[in-house]
């Protein structure tokens, strides 16, 4: 099958959905990234720091009075920062209290990170539920206003 001049190629599979001539754009080669890494913004690092590093284990890999980096061990090594609202970094119009997006882990046991939410006297938002798509989670605030997504897959069988 011939591609346009803009490089977009039918795909057959999907011609004829509703009637449409769907078209999707193909790229040769797949984006490469060394890393990827969320930062959040907060006022009071420490008190993001200590949340994170007690409610899900990470450790402190840099830690300064305008920026935490914090990471995990083990296979799948995940960064995750927090930088002061206020730096000069982070533009004015975004340092505000975060909305409309929130961050989700994936843990092996959902109900023992809850436990330890609630020993830490954290702002649980949802207490754990089975989710239609198969998550077992719960919704807490960490310090910085950050809604935080903790969960576990779960199958049926484990009702």
């Amino acid at each position: 099958m011939a591609s346009s001049p803009l490089g977009a190629m039918p795909n057959p599979s999907l011609n004829g959905i509703a009637g449409l001539g769907v078209t999707f754009m193909h790229h040769s080669a797949a984006m490469s990234f060394s890393r990827t890494l969320t930062n959040i913004c907060a006022d009071d690092l420490a008190a993001c720091r200590d949340f994170y590093v007690r409610l899900l284990g990470f450790e402190v890999k840099y830690d300064s009075d305008w920026y935490v980096q914090l990471g995990s061990s083990g296979p799948l090594e995940l960064e995750f920062g927090i930088i002061k609202r206020t730096h000069d970094l982070v533009p004015t119009v975004f340092q505000t209290a975060p909305s409309g997006m929130y961050v989700t882990f994936v843990v092996p046991n959902v109900d023992k990170v809850y436990i330890t939410a609630m020993a830490m006297g954290a702002q649980v938002i949802q207490e754990p539920r089975n989710e239609f798509y198969g998550q077992r989670r719960f919704l807490v605030l960490d310090p910085a206003g950050c809604l935080i997504d903790v969960c576990s897959p779960w199958s049926e069988m484990e009702k």
